[in-house]
């Protein structure tokens, strides 16, 4: 039960218009509520939730085993600071390495955070053991490549809408085109102060763009032949919603520095983590590199019941059962509306033909929204589709059904 005088949707909204600044562009709806796969807006209207807060609540909203970790561990120990040790931490540490099969994780807060410092720990590793010279290394990044907000993953940006206005930017990045190893190997050949290349999987932002088959593999031989570090962002990716544990698992290829994020926690509080063996974890020392609050012990707490989900709920398996139905569903829609589906588990993305008078794929959001299914539009055309990993096929269905009147229903 709530302790305040509920308000309309108007109202919150415009609190947050006078008083928050503007940096996103949300949907008209103002959640108070969430459960499984479905939330509920502040007049009581249920909704399926197909965004699952950027993939962050793959385990569903509000997980019962999850909140329970939450709540346990908070009344007892929150917060310590790295200043001194804690009892969660070792046995976290020793159970996210033993899962994913690294000798060690550096635990951060955000995901971004993960990805600066697997950036740093991969010039770190180029100056030690590469032998590069002093302030010369460079980290690659594929064009289209988002993994957060900060200056330096602003300084790799090839999106506009992400680093105009806020130079100069960070030096000692460079970009290759997305799902070209013949672009790749070139730039390994022509600049020997490579240190790393940094790339997702499958590209979130960008659209849920899916390299070809083979794409993988190929990063990792050319990493491995021309001693450069594959950094897999797997901070949307990774956590069983491509189908797999991680995407990378789709070509059975191990990067050398693995970052995860948003699901590691269940979407109940910031939680990310750089996993590497010792050859590059050890290259920091004690001292050189930290965060107040990463590897806290609410966050150890939480991140492991997260990922126990994960795995006794057989959410890998889930989402590559349910994906399959979803793009069958959406390739079924008569509509020439939609230009393209594609996806992989329950990360999919349908191409939206602009329509009407400038009407975009925001405004098929806006619909689906009334028709009581949350999901978001990136770069004008492309819709994401990510339900939290929970969804059995029955609810499939029926938010498919949503989906499919929406658009055939749209002139």
């Amino acid at each position: 039960m709530t302790s305040y005088s509920k308000q309309p949707t108007s109202y919150y909204i415009q609190l947050e218009e006078q008083f928050g600044a503007h940096n996103y562009h949300p949907l008209p709806v103002v959640l108070e509520k969430g459960e499984g796969i479905f939330l509920w807006d502040v007049e009581g209207k249920r909704y399926f939730d197909f965004l699952s807060a950027y993939s962050a609540v793959n385990q569903g909203h509000c997980h019962p085993l999850i909140i329970d970790a939450l709540v346990r561990q908070a009344s007892s120990l929150t917060l310590t600071s790295r200043a001194f040790h804690h009892h969660l931490l070792g046995e976290y540490e020793k159970y996210i390495t033993g899962l994913f099969g690294y000798d060690k994780v550096l635990p951060m807060n955000t995901g971004v955070e993960g990805g600066e410092t697997a950036i740093k720990l991969a010039r770190r590793w180029a100056y030690q053991i590469k032998g590069v010279e002093k302030n010369k290394a460079v980290v690659l990044f594929a064009e289209g490549n988002f993994w957060g907000r900060t200056m330096a993953a602003i300084s790799s940006s090839t999106d506009p809408s992400s680093y105009e206005g806020f130079g100069p930017f960070m030096p000692g990045f460079s970009i290759v085109p997305y799902n070209d190893l013949n672009a790749l190997e070139l730039a390994f050949k022509s600049d020997p102060n490579i240190a790393a290349f940094m790339f997702e999987p499958i590209q979130g932002e960008a659209g849920v763009v899916v390299p070809d088959v083979g794409y993988l593999k190929g990063v990792r031989e050319l990493c491995t032949r021309y001693q450069i570090l594959m950094i897999a962002d797997e901070v949307q990716t990774g956590l069983c919603r491509t189908g797999k544990m991680l995407a990378c698992d789709h070509e059975g290829v191990k990067p050398d520095l693995l970052v995860l994020g948003k699901a590691l926690s269940g979407g109940v509080l910031p939680v990310s983590a750089v996993l590497a063996n010792n050859e590059v974890m050890l290259t920091i020392k004690p001292g050189e590199h930290g965060s107040t609050y990463g590897g806290n012990p609410l966050a150890c707490s939480v991140a492991t019941a997260a990922l126990k989900v994960l795995q006794d709920e057989h959410l890998a398996e889930n989402a590559q059962n349910m994906g399959e139905i979803f793009r069958s569903r959406m390739k079924a829609i008569q509509s020439e509306l939609i230009t393209e589906v594609r996806g992989k588990g329950l990360l999919n993305a349908i191409i939206i033909k602009p329509f009407g008078a400038q009407k975009t794929a925001y405004d098929v959001c806006l619909a689906l929204k009334e028709n009581g299914l949350l999901a978001k539009q990136t770069h004008g055309d492309i819709i994401r589709f990510a339900p939290p990993l929970v969804i059995n096929e029955d609810q499939m269905h029926e938010a498919c059904d949503v989906i499919a009147q929406t658009i055939e229903a749209i002139v």
